[in-house]
């Protein structure tokens, strides 16, 4: 996530390269764009989810996560899409709409940035190198409830998914969704980090398992 008032935690992402590459071909370049979910607020770099992914998958190279805590749909427009064009990425994946929960912003909105972010995305790698993650349930974490009424923002972070769903789908964009994965953290405290908010490298791990088998596909 985060609200930008959030405490802890990366604020923005530095290269990750992995050399390795499968079948005598050069890896994929890959970008990942999102907020604190992406960029991996409260836990060590190599448990951040895209670290995790390549080093489950060498085939995949991590030229740069340009995720920031605290950003909105409007701020990977605004900051995260005009790097794109120096970091020539061949895989894009996406996990944005908790911030516009708790900003605020319109449902309608957040459709129409997702719409501009995916159609860039698409334009620049294909829609078969795209994938979108969905956004995780922070409301079950012990410091849920510090960002918002748990029901309505509850409610608010699984209509932003069926939005950014819906969207990717008709595009023809993969999406996984880790949402029910997030929701354990109601009751197994190990899924979440040391800041009470966060998803921990043990839960990215698990949403890894989910992502990995899309990426063969892509």
């Amino acid at each position: 996530m985060t609200p930008a008032s959030t405490p802890g935690g990366n604020t923005s992402g530095s290269p990750t390269t992995d050399p390795a590459a499968t079948s005598g071909s050069a890896p994929l370049r890959y970008v990942a764009l999102g907020d604190s979910y992406t960029i991996g607020t409260s836990v060590a770099e190599h448990e951040r989810w895209p670290n995790q992914l390549v080093a489950r998958l060498p085939g995949l190279e991590l030229v740069a996560n340009l995720a920031v805590n605290g950003f909105t749909s409007r701020d990977v427009i605004e900051v995260e899409l005009p790097q794109l064009d120096a970091l020539r990425p061949e895989l894009i994946t996406l996990l944005i709409g908790v911030n516009d929960v708790v900003q605020g912003v319109p449902e309608d909105t957040y459709r129409q940035n997702v719409i501009r972010i995916l159609d860039d995305a698409v334009d620049r790698v294909g829609a078969a190198r795209v994938l979108v993650v969905t956004t995780p349930d922070y409301t079950v974490t012990p410091s849920g409830a510090n960002y918002g009424d748990p029901v309505r923002q509850s409610a608010g972070i699984r209509a932003n998914n069926a939005i950014i769903t819906d969207v990717a789908r008709g595009l023809g964009i993969q999406v996984v969704d880790i949402y029910d994965i997030s929701l354990g953290a109601a009751t197994n405290r190990g899924l979440v980090a040391s800041d009470g908010l966060h998803p921990s490298g043990a839960q990215y791990r698990l949403w890894v398992d989910r992502i990995e088998v899309a990426i063969p596909e892509l």
